[in-house]
């Protein structure tokens, strides 16, 4: 079931700093209009059971930033049409700017999506993750006639002046501070650590956010954004051997010439320092990971695209995130590396090996 929590004068949740946090409960917050559609539900039902059926069928524009075939967004089009519960006919658009990451070509996408969007003229659009909201909802379909849900921004919508009155969404926050606190009960005397990812836009704005984290914890976490997999090793191999307590893996997406296997087996070669990640298809290289879950942000994503084509207005449904994630462990990687993780943590771990 879907609930939407409020608070009087604001629709936005945590973590954005302008916005304070909901509350948990929200049934006295609930906007008067909502709680009177609750209220005649039945009878409405029973109203529609008794007309004919609509010439046409409700319609969504999925807008991805990325490209199918990337994991996270995959999983969020699985959750999406799980939400959507065949409800609406879904049609798809990829504007490709995690392997084509120039601002033109991401411009470009926008504006062809924007003319699918004044042609077909969804009912509902979902902009799903920072790009799509970077390059298509905040300069074109600000306070437009078309109601959009995004999915999948990180951190925080500050960025792109959300809400509007015809946007609300998920935001997508992963948990880096209960992250640290396992790695700081394994290693008390943590200080020093790297972060390897793609050097992509969402990867530089994810370090922005670790990198707060690490320090109020007093640890000192270096970047290095890399385009290729002969970088990703060279940096990689010399964190084992440089005097870092940890290494934090980022996403691999946008390193164009990414193998897993050669990755996989150089991990399992030369692996020294603990290595941690918020990404499950990182767990071939990565010890000990804490994901976020795709799934979440599509089906959320997806019943309030149904909550709004039922007609619940889009300035009346808050501004949230996620709340859920997994805990992996790499047992080939631990023990290579000599590290032995507590009962608890291996207990509730989904177990993946190095390919």
């Amino acid at each position: 079931m879907l609930t939407f929590k409020a608070e009087p004068g604001s629709r936005c949740a945590r973590p954005t700093p302008s916005h304070p946090a909901w509350p948990d409960h929200a049934s006295a917050a609930r906007p008067r209009a909502t709680a009177r559609l609750a209220l005649t539900a039945p009878l409405l039902l029973l109203l529609v059971a008794l007309l004919p059926a609509p010439a046409q069928a409700a319609s969504c524009l999925y807008v991805s930033s990325y490209h199918p075939g990337y994991e996270w967004n995959d999983g969020i089009e699985r959750g999406l049409e799980e939400g959507l519960a065949g409800r609406c006919e879904l049609a798809r658009f990829y504007m490709d700017t995690k392997r084509n990451t120039e601002p033109e070509h991401g411009a470009a996408m926008a504006q062809k999506a924007y003319q699918q969007i004044l042609a077909t003229r969804p009912d509902v659009i979902i902009a799903c993750d920072d790009n799509a909201s970077k390059y298509l909802v905040a300069p074109l379909l600000k306070d437009a006639p078309f109601p959009v849900v995004f999915c999948g921004i990180n951190w925080t919508v500050e960025p792109y002046g959300y809400p509007y009155d015809n946007v609300t969404g998920m935001i997508e926050v992963a948990p880096v501070q209960q992250l640290i606190k396992e790695m700081r009960a394994l290693f008390p005397g943590m200080a020093h650590g790297v972060y390897l990812s793609s050097d992509v836009y969402t990867e530089q704005k994810d370090f922005v956010r670790y990198l707060r984290y690490f320090e109020e914890d007093r640890v000192t976490l270096r970047g290095v954004f890399v385009k290729t997999l002969a970088e990703w090793k060279a940096t990689y191999l010399a964190a084992q051997n440089g005097g870092e307590d940890f290494i934090v893996l980022g996403n691999n997406a946008g390193i164009n010439d990414w193998d897993i296997d050669q990755a996989a087996t150089f991990a399992l070669e030369h692996a020294r320092i603990f290595s941690v990640s918020n990404y499950d298809w990182m767990m071939p290289y990565t010890m000990l990971a804490l994901t976020k879950l795709p799934e979440e942000q599509g089906e959320w994503a997806g019943q309030v695209a149904l909550a709004v084509i039922d007609g619940a207005p889009v300035s009346s449904i808050p501004i949230v995130v996620n709340r859920r994630w997994d805990i992996y462990i790499n047992p080939q990687l631990l023990e290579r590396g000599g590290f032995v993780l507590p009962p608890r943590l291996i207990q509730q771990a989904i177990k993946v090996d190095g390919r």
